[in-house]
């Protein structure tokens, strides 16, 4: 992990930072952050992380200074990577957060953030030859809410499905949504095929809207796949012929395995090269 992080705009020692008790961020989960694949001196997918946030905080109505922009935010990944010496490849985490004072009611925050970030080795890009383990989180289920779909701060349920996921010894756990549907893992969107058709929960269903979920629906669309978004109760899942989870960092990775139940590698190939054949 680097050892300097970038707290509004200062950068520091990781040892330095300091999280003030009365922090609505620490109290509320009143937050937001953004998973950032820094390749080469560029951020990956720059247009649809900034978009996202930057919606988010509208959702959350942040009150945002005319100084907080795109291009600012952009400058302090950049310079936080480049102390850390980590530009030709490393896991950025961006955060945006509410600050001190105030209760629920309070008038709307102005941001702050905090910037981290980690070395990443090149072969977390590729698509995976082994399969993931996974299995399916018991007890828990997502809120489809106006907020369901936000990168937030408040990840009680995702830590909750990892810890479970830890203790069956899975790679990840899969998370339903109170309707017991489906909609995501505790790091990355789900996507399944079947019949050459290749599907992906509906935003409406709960799951995050994940930077890397709308680029790989876009891009295979541009290039003539049957996308489709949809619902996924555990009969449509059985009767899959293929799952994979995307997001950001990993981009692809096929899941080899639920519940004990197998899933081949079928058609996933041609998915993950006909969205990273250029990149």
């Amino acid at each position: 992990m680097g050892g300097y992080i970038n707290i509004n705009g200062k950068i520091k020692m990781q040892d330095e930072a300091l999280l003030p008790a009365d922090n609505r961020a620490f109290r509320y989960g009143y937050g937001l952050f953004e998973t950032m694949l820094f390749r080469d001196g560029v951020i990956a997918l720059k247009d649809l992380h900034w978009e996202r946030l930057f919606a988010s905080m509208q959702q959350l109505h942040f009150s945002i200074p005319k100084l907080f922009t795109k291009a600012y935010l952009e400058q302090e990944v950049e310079r936080t990577v480049q102390k850390n010496k980590l530009e030709h490849l490393s896991r950025v985490r961006l955060q945006v957060f509410a600050g001190s004072g105030g209760l629920y009611e309070d008038a709307s925050p102005k941001p702050e953030f905090v910037i981290e970030c980690f070395p990443l080795e090149k072969h977390i890009l590729m698509l995976n030859e082994t399969g993931l383990v996974t299995g399916i989180a018991q007890e828990l289920h997502k809120s489809n809410d106006a907020l369901a779909n936000l990168k937030s701060s408040n990840a009680l349920i995702y830590a909750v499905a990892a810890q479970q996921a830890k203790a069956n010894k899975w790679n990840d756990a899969l998370i339903r949504n109170a309707q017991g549907n489906i909609v995501e893992s505790t790091i990355a969107n789900i996507f399944w095929t079947k019949d050459n058709t290749i599907y992906t929960p509906l935003l409406s269903e709960g799951c995050i809207a994940g930077v890397m979920r709308q680029y790989v629906i876009r891009k295979l669309r541009q290039q003539g796949f049957d996308v489709q978004e949809s619902s996924l109760d555990a009969q449509i899942l059985w009767q899959a012929d293929s799952i994979f989870l995307t997001n950001a960092i990993r981009r692809i990775k096929w899941v080899q395995e639920v519940d004990d139940q197998s899933f081949s590698n079928h058609f996933i190939g041609d998915i993950y090269h006909s969205v990273f054949h250029t990149t």
